[in-house]
């Protein structure tokens, strides 16, 4: 197999996150994990040299693309590196076919640094990043600019599901998005509330501004205007930190899972399922908080854990989130990314609302720190363990 850490180019051309890995040997037991990933992926014909040099100069992208292809090997899916394009074209043990285009939401040089932006600022802007890369596939798809052979022609792509796999890596602050930002792009749905008497509900949005006199509709999975793309794959979490995790080497880990419980089943007195706010301190590294509210029927919340990555427990499927396309052309198949750690998305178009299939105890967000007193001191005092 091609070694995915020999320099392919000189220094000052390599990524500071691939110079980083290979300069720091802290790093040295997640290589390997990386390269692991790549099983298959550099075997496309013409496109293993290329693939390298995308990662050691550009990084992010190929990273995205090196964490699906593991995802798949482990939902037991084969890929056909034979073809060219998209991406994937993958078959599930069930002779089920579909294909998957990869795309990130990278960052640009000119763009303005996280101290320049207000959060409301940075969410517009990260949106308009998303479905300026979905445009771009769908454009792909249709072949809009003249594509020579455009997705939607090709024998293995027409009549099966377009799959659009997107992570966010537009600025410093897109691994905390959580799901709130594509949940707007997708289902033009606001940031829950947080207040008392609302909590939880969800403003509907319908256009968000691009700048001055200038809007960009969103909701794109509520009507067909994006009816090529049969699902959307998203995640913060499948990225370079996700092989540190696999590593095993020490970090301290921030994470957040969703958690949620039918009354009925919450034994009674059980601190777990306590309505409110608790804050733990559950070992020398290791703290929790937890939410918890209700509604009629269930109680839900979040656990926010800050800890060492000794305790930290995570699979590589963990955070990811797929959303269903009611309008597709060829609509993907629900049962096809069924496992545990998995969540679903659906708009119901006769309820003009969101259905979402979240399992207890499914990964929102995490983050990766060094394992040092001043991480530790802003990760507890940003999350309220210190006041």
């Amino acid at each position: 197999m091609i070694d995915l850490f020999e320099p392919r180019m000189p220094e000052d051309k390599l990524h500071e996150s691939f110079r980083l890995i290979r300069q720091d040997p802290a790093y040295a037991p997640v290589m390997p994990v990386i390269q692991g990933w790549a099983a298959g992926l550099l075997e496309r014909r013409r496109e293993g040299d290329k693939f390298v040099k995308e990662l050691q100069s550009t990084f992010n992208s190929a990273m995205w693309e090196l964490y699906l292809n593991r995802a798949l090997m482990e939902l037991g899916f084969e890929v056909d590196f034979s073809k060219s394009a998209p991406d994937f074209c993958v078959t599930t043990p069930g002779g089920y076919r579909f294909n998957i285009e990869a795309v990130i939401s990278d960052r640009s040089p000119s763009a303005p640094t996280i101290a320049g932006l207000s959060e409301q600022d940075f969410k517009i802007q990260s949106a308009l990043k998303l479905i300026g890369k979905l445009n771009d596939k769908v454009r792909l798809y249709r072949g809009d600019g003249g594509k020579k052979y455009p997705y939607g022609v090709l024998e293995h792509v027409r009549e099966a599901p377009f799959v659009v796999a997107i992570a966010p890596f537009d600025s410093d602050l897109s691994l905390t998005q959580n799901n709130e930002l594509i949940n707007l792009v997708l289902f033009g749905l606001g940031a829950p509330s947080h207040e008392a008497d609302t909590f939880g509900h969800q403003e509907r949005v319908v256009r968000i501004q691009k700048k001055p006199g200038t809007e960009i509709d969103v909701g794109i999975f509520t009507n067909d205007s994006f009816k090529e793309i049969s699902a959307v794959i998203f995640s913060t979490t499948g990225t370079f930190g996700k092989a540190v995790i696999e590593s095993g080497i020490d970090r301290l880990v921030r994470s957040c899972r969703y958690r949620v419980i039918d009354k009925d089943l919450a034994q009674a007195g059980d601190p777990s399922w306590s309505l409110g706010e608790q804050y733990l301190a559950q070992g020398k590294l290791d703290f929790l908080k937890r939410y918890r509210w209700e509604d009629e029927s269930l109680i839900y919340g979040m656990d926010v854990r800050i800890c060492s990555s000794r305790v930290h427990r995570e699979t590589h499927l963990d955070g990811l989130h797929i959303y269903y396309n009611p309008y597709a052309e060829h609509p993907l198949d629900p049962g096809t990314f069924w496992s545990a750690e998995i969540t679903h998305n659906f708009y119901d178009v006769a309820a003009d609302g969101p259905q979402q299939d979240h399992p207890d105890g499914a990964l929102v967000s995490r983050q990766v720190h060094a394992p040092n007193s001043l991480a530790l001191a802003h990760l507890l005092h940003s999350n309220g363990f210190m006041r």
